[in-house]
């Protein structure tokens, strides 16, 4: 008899768990969204390391249109002032199929959406109450249907409301004490610097990251400053000390009412009370944006669920949470350490970080470790 499965959430990881498991004909699922419909109008880009390509691309992620997606050759440091640093090459993590790759999110959304039929995801669902009845889950919604499965997973997210009705505790993300702004460019002379890599930019107490997102060279803006931005005068006093001071083009990039957003990480990850109820990708833990990591792990964590309920091991909760953790320790970890580094204001320090930078980036043992460690199994 199939098992069946219910996925909460339609974003990265649910999406991925769900493609990976249309492949095997041993499960039933079905992808349950609170929202009215899959938002395929976001643009902003992602990350995606070689890791995460691989397990894309055993559901066809390789024949995505060429066009929709683009794979930088190196990050490129920066002064805040724009006055190039070093250069890490990524190459080195890549092989002949698997490439670090960067693209619009709208893009991957929509190409997991379409491995999947349309009966297969479920709109205007949210969990009210769950319980454990003969060794399976009863989900309870608010439009007060129901549904038995064998496995729960959840991947609604980093304000996952679910959690907190699964496991009967309040769950909150923290504040990161950081705020963000995104925006996208097609004019790629607007900035000084090779728009077909990725240019990190570091000033005091902020960073600017571009990187290109497909082949026409669009390019993702993510600008990050350690402060909580009030209101709108805030928000344009921190514009015009912190980006246009030293970019005078990017003026006319950020005319429109830019709203910035706060950021925030998990608490902590949560391993669930029932033992066939999984949480994955920011669910299971959101990390700070300084490792590139969220889509990554997102699709790293939808494919170890998969492949321990695929091979019915005996403890999947225990093996996955064990698993998983130690990925995630390692990834904040250099998340906080990237923090840190990238937002340096003493000009004596800044100083010294770009000249150990400029060794460690050629220094082919200690990238092996830093990133290989969290780009590749």
């Amino acid at each position: 008899m199939k098992k069946k499965i219910a996925i909460i959430g339609s974003g990265i990881s649910g999406l991925t768990l769900a493609s990976l498991l249309k492949y095997n004909s041993d499960f039933e699922f079905l992808v349950y969204e609170k929202e009215s419909s899959l938002n395929l109008d976001e643009g902003f880009g992602l990350q995606l390391s070689v890791n995460s390509v691989s397990i894309l691309n055993k559901i066809g992620f390789a024949q995505l249109n060429k066009n929709e997606k683009y794979h930088p050759l190196n990050v490129n440091f920066y002064t805040e002032n724009y006055k190039i640093i070093c250069n890490l090459d990524l190459t080195i993590f890549n092989s002949e199929n698997e490439k670090y790759t960067t693209l619009k999110r709208s893009s991957l959304i929509k190409f997991l959406k379409e491995k999947l039929l349309t009966n297969s995801l479920i709109f205007r669902k949210k969990i009210n109450t769950v319980e454990n009845k003969n060794e399976k889950i009863n989900i309870n919604f608010t439009d007060g249907s129901s549904e038995e499965v064998d496995y729960l997973v959840v991947s609604d997210g980093v304000f996952s409301n679910s959690k907190s009705a699964i496991e009967n505790k309040i769950f909150k993300p923290i504040y990161y004490g950081a705020s963000a702004f995104r925006a996208q460019i097609k004019d790629q002379n607007t900035f000084n610097f090779n728009s077909s890599n990725i240019s990190l930019i570091m000033g005091s107490n902020s960073h600017l990251v571009v990187y290109p997102i497909n082949q026409s060279k669009e390019l993702n803006i993510v600008y990050i400053i350690r402060k909580k931005l009030e209101d709108d005068k805030d928000t344009k006093k921190v514009l015009d000390n912190k980006i246009f001071d030293y970019n005078k083009n990017l003026k006319n990039l950020f005319q429109k009412n830019l709203k910035p957003w706060p950021l925030y990480m998990s608490n902590k990850p949560v391993k669930s009370s029932y033992k066939n109820v999984f949480y994955i990708g920011d669910s299971f833990y959101t990390f700070p944006p300084t490792m590139a990591q969220g889509a990554s792990q997102a699709i790293e964590s939808a494919y170890e669920i998969f492949n321990l309920i695929k091979n019915n091991d005996s403890d999947i909760q225990k093996v996955y949470f064990n698993n998983r953790i130690k990925k995630t320790n390692l990834i904040i970890k250099r998340s906080k350490f990237n923090y840190f580094i990238f937002h340096i204001s003493n000009q004596i320090l800044k100083g010294f970080r770009n000249k150990i930078l400029k060794i460690l980036v050629k220094n082919k043992t200690f990238i092996n470790s830093y990133l290989g460690k969290v780009y590749k199994k």
